[in-house]
């Protein structure tokens, strides 16, 4: 069997509640054997690199143990976002719908489908985010492909009206990202300082992350109106850093330091410390190595070990997912290092990892991606899955 059989604890819902919501060579490496067998804060104030350290760093081995399975028979889920009280909204990439997880009972409530999307390829209704103002403005962000472009919107989500037209007109927050059927990166997060941040890809054509006039291969900031935030790398400009291939995950840790996974192409994925107006180096660098002119990824490993997706930091460790690598990668951290090697968990037991994201305390979730075409899906995939970490 590829996956043990994981009940939903009772006391998940109770769990849940009590932690909360928050808010993936020649380098440090983990194993290299293939997975087993599978069946089939201020607006100006912008974090940087250079915080100072964490006062300790974790134990060089941490764990994983899986509490419950949130939710299943997911399609094709993408972002994740937490609503106050512990409940879950999920993105389908190929069906655009949002969808509201009961955290308890696993129930799960389409709000509705988000106008104006055209999934394909890696394309469709990607990373989502909460206002940070939520609590006054039920406000959902969501990253799209359209038939023209890869774009940020928001919508009202109304919980009063019936389920399936739960979700308001989108109103454009930024536009004409490029668009591909690979690299269309996705992943959005507001950070500490109440910035939202974009994570896009070079849709293929690899000029563009280069290319500082284009919002491809980037990593953006901007207000949640979709506005330059003053303190950014250039003046009138979203562009925070550049030089990415397929930015993947986005995550902060304790110190407010900024950290990106990004896709490789055949030879290394990174996991990056995001440098404000830094040159991160693709297509003249992947991986390390890349000289005084690029800023070098901090871990990589091998294409067919990781091809990170989304990232978190809980308890002094980012935890990356891994699609490819169908493992939780742990780099535990300190300061702007690893402090030991990465440590891989649950290899091949859930098949492809898409997102993890931070519930709190020493707790995870984790979504699943078997049915996004590139998966072998077997009977109640896809998944959320609850973790306990250390």
């Amino acid at each position: 069997m590829r996956r043990p059989a994981v009940t939903a604890v009772s006391a998940t819902a109770a769990l849940l509640l009590a932690t909360g919501c928050s808010g993936g060579g020649s380098g440090p490496a983990g194993p290299a054997s293939a997975p087993p067998p599978r069946t089939a804060a201020s607006a100006s104030a912008s974090p940087t690199a250079s915080a100072s350290p964490s006062p300790s760093a974790p134990p060089a081995k941490g764990s994983v143990r899986v509490v419950s399975t949130v939710a299943q028979g997911l399609k094709s889920p993408w972002g994740l976002a937490a609503l106050p009280g512990g409940d879950l909204l999920v993105s389908s990439r190929d069906g655009g719908t949002i969808t509201r997880v009961d955290a308890e009972s696993g129930e799960l409530t389409v709000l509705g489908e988000v106008p104006g999307v055209a999934p394909g390829g890696e394309g469709g209704l990607l990373g989502l985010a909460l206002s940070p103002t939520y609590a006054e403005d039920h406000l959902v962000y969501a990253y799209f492909t359209t038939e023209s472009d890869n774009r940020v919107a928001r919508m009202l989500y109304d919980e009063t009206a019936p389920p399936g037209r739960q979700l308001g007109a989108p109103d454009t927050v930024l536009r004409n990202i490029p668009k591909g059927v690979v690299h269309n990166g996705g992943r959005i997060a507001f950070g500490p300082d109440g910035m939202l941040y974009v994570g896009t890809g070079d849709s293929g054509d690899t000029g563009l992350a280069q290319d500082k006039e284009s919002l491809g291969g980037k990593i953006l900031r901007m207000t949640p109106d979709g506005q330059p935030v003053h303190g950014n790398p250039e003046a009138d400009s979203v562009v925070y850093s550049y030089g990415h291939r397929n930015v993947q995950g986005l995550a902060w840790d304790a110190q407010k330091r900024l950290w990106a996974a990004e896709f490789g192409q055949n030879t290394y994925d990174e996991l990056n410390l995001v440098r404000p107006g830094g040159n991160h180096g693709w297509p003249e660098t992947e991986g390390k190595g890349g000289g005084g002119a690029f800023v070098d990824p901090v871990v990589q490993w091998p294409v067919a070990d990781a091809s990170p997706s989304g990232i978190a930091v809980a308890r002094g460790s980012v935890w990356m997912a891994a699609l490819r690598g169908e493992r939780l990668w742990r780099v535990p951290l300190a300061g702007g290092e690893p402090s030991a090697a990465p440590q891989a968990f649950l290899k091949g037991t859930y098949g492809r990892l898409r997102t993890v994201l931070a519930a709190g305390g020493d707790r995870l979730w984790l979504v699943t991606s078997e049915t996004d075409t590139r998966g072998t899906p077997e009977a109640g995939d896809d998944r959320i899955l609850l973790l306990e970490v250390r």
